[in-house]
């Protein structure tokens, strides 16, 4: 792993440092490298960054746990990207509060291609779980990337679709002059760990299909009720539109929806079944002006 990444890992390390105040760091000294050789007394005299911040950046255990990381993510095939590489998401720039780095396990090359998030609820009806494989799978033959959050229901059956799409066009006879899309998953706690646990295989899949798994969390960190909010930002900023397939009056869809609004990215909106509390949060949509979509070829990006 090259060296000045081990930086960047020990930077999204630090404890009480959010991203405004580390983009203020890296407006002044460039790089983490940097920081990482301050002295408390220089690190002191920035305004905005206080005792408590500056003890975080200067304890030693953390930085004594970097090799632990950088050695558990080169046996994992795991690696991080920094908001100055050049694989780093051009849309996530775009976004607020964009990520300062991104751990990333599988095809890292994929990030800035066309993307489609699909969301919706994790306990879908089977209704919900046929239209996320539909348009998972033809949207990904069109050689638009499948974005979710690997979470059940929707998000998982949106990939399963897509690898439809994938293994379909490794067969000879079929006609290749486009590039399947791929799925990109973006989780909510460290690449050491899979949640939920039952979608282990899919996540294994993801990789050997092209795709990735990707996180702002180191490793280590636990799927938190926090974290989820705050991942759907990266999963409707990497997106150049929302497809939403069932959601209830009140879930984490709608937010990453709220996301995608200030984004200004497109919002389409699969109808569901007047009678079912999964298309309450969907339909409501629709009324608000969100584009209702039938067919995949609805969707235009």
């Amino acid at each position: 792993m090259v060296e000045d990444k081990k930086y960047w890992i020990w930077f999204s390390l630090i404890k009480g440092l959010g991203n405004k105040r580390k983009k203020k760091l890296l407006e002044i000294y460039r790089n983490p490298k940097r920081i990482y050789y301050l002295r408390k007394s220089e690190l002191l005299k920035i305004r905005g960054i206080g005792t408590q911040t500056v003890d975080n950046i200067s304890d030693r255990k953390v930085k004594e746990a970097v090799d632990k990381h950088v050695s558990y993510m080169e046996r994992n095939n795991i690696n991080i990207i920094s908001i100055i590489d050049k694989n780093y998401p051009q849309k996530l720039k775009q976004i607020y509060d964009s990520p300062i780095s991104l751990y990333v396990k599988g095809n890292k090359e994929i990030l800035n291609n066309k993307a489609i998030a699909i969301i919706g609820c994790r306990d879908a009806s089977e209704y919900g779980k046929k239209a996320a494989k539909y348009f998972g799978y033809n949207l990904s033959k069109k050689g638009i990337n499948i974005i979710s959050g690997l979470a059940k229901g929707v998000d998982s059956y949106s990939h399963i679709g897509n690898g439809y799409a994938l293994l379909e066009k490794s067969y000879p006879h079929v006609d290749n002059d486009v590039s399947c899309g791929k799925p990109i998953a973006v989780v909510g706690n460290g690449l050491d760990i899979v949640y939920p646990k039952e979608n282990q295989m899919l996540e294994q899949k993801i990789i050997e299909l092209g795709g990735c798994v990707i996180s702002e969390y180191p490793i280590g960190t636990k799927p938190q009720k926090m974290h989820f909010p705050a991942r759907n930002r990266i999963i409707s900023g990497l997106s150049n539109g929302v497809v939403v397939i069932e959601a209830k009056e009140k879930s984490g869809t709608l937010i990453t929806v709220d996301f995608a609004l200030e984004q200004g990215k497109d919002i389409y909106v699969v109808p569901g079944n007047i009678n079912s509390i999964n298309s309450v949060g969907t339909n409501d949509l629709i009324k608000q002006g969100a584009k209702l979509i039938t067919t995949y070829n609805d969707v235009e990006i």
